[in-house]
């Protein structure tokens, strides 16, 4: 804790073909992983020192989606835990479903409603939930879309409200989508572009939970991939895969809208 610095302590096999997202579970004692190209979700229990354990369970994906390229099979992109880590929600970019887990004894058991079900074609991809615990966000990768979620969070039921562009009206270049947060105040969410390359801005409706698109910022590079909000929620961190460089942007706490503060990191 004194300079940050990493020690290896140990590995598993991810059970599957390129894990893409890890959580870990609210209760601190297990970790999951989403398999993207083999579309599968493993479980591990955190020894005592910190240590993966043995893989506790493995869940297969199965089915198709509408894209002949990109939906042939099930992608598994990620796996988030709601507030309460009750359930488990994996989004899954073939199936254009969000899959519904409950976390028993280290083994992912379907919930019912088993899953949440996204326009053919939509191609989910990262998920978040907004702080108040009742409403949750799925960024859509194909679409370059986001869809709004209510959240029942007894019966861990996800019911569609909106579905939104990302990009800007009259767009016609090539462009999909990668990582949706929401901002620690709830007020707003930001969902990134690869090929407009930028960080999409909306307002989030504090009773409904609704969207209403804000604009864009560019993110000063290429292929935005991921990006993240700093715990205080007064920054914006930009990754740029294809230009190898991170971008710092200013968040305007009334508006939500982003603004460069000139800090690079290449």
């Amino acid at each position: 804790r004194a300079t940050g610095r990493l020690s290896l302590l140990n590995q598993q096999t991810s059970g599957g073909a390129h894990p893409c997202h890890v959580c870990v579970a609210p209760s601190g004692d297990h970790v999951l992983a989403a398999n993207y190209t083999s579309g599968s979700l493993a479980c591990y229990p955190i020894e005592a020192d910190g240590s993966l354990g043995a893989m506790t369970c493995l869940v297969q994906h199965e089915g198709s989606s509408v894209n002949p390229r990109r939906q042939a099979g099930p992608h598994a992109h990620s796996i988030n835990p709601d507030p309460a880590g009750r359930f488990f929600f994996a989004a899954d970019l073939g199936l254009d479903k969000i899959l519904v887990y409950r976390l028993e004894s280290g083994h992912l058991v379907p919930n019912n409603p088993p899953s949440a079900a996204l326009a053919p074609g939509s191609g989910p991809r990262h998920f978040a939930f907004h702080p108040a615990g009742r409403f949750a966000y799925v960024i859509n990768e194909l679409a370059s879309t986001v869809t709004a979620f209510r959240y029942d969070a007894d019966r861990g039921r996800l019911d569609l409200l909106q579905t939104l562009s990302t990009l800007p009206e009259g767009f016609d270049g090539q462009s999909t989508t990668a990582e949706v947060q929401v901002h620690p105040s709830g007020n707003f969410l930001y969902g990134s572009n690869r090929g407009h390359d930028s960080i999409a801005i909306f307002r989030i409706h504090p009773e409904t939970g609704r969207l209403t698109a804000r604009g864009h910022a560019s993110t000063q590079g290429k292929m935005p991939r991921n990006f993240a909000i700093d715990p205080t929620g007064r920054f914006l961190l930009a990754a740029n895969q294809d230009t190898d460089n991170v971008v710092v942007m200013r968040i305007d706490q009334e508006t939500g809208t982003l603004q460069s503060t000139g800090q690079h990191l290449k």
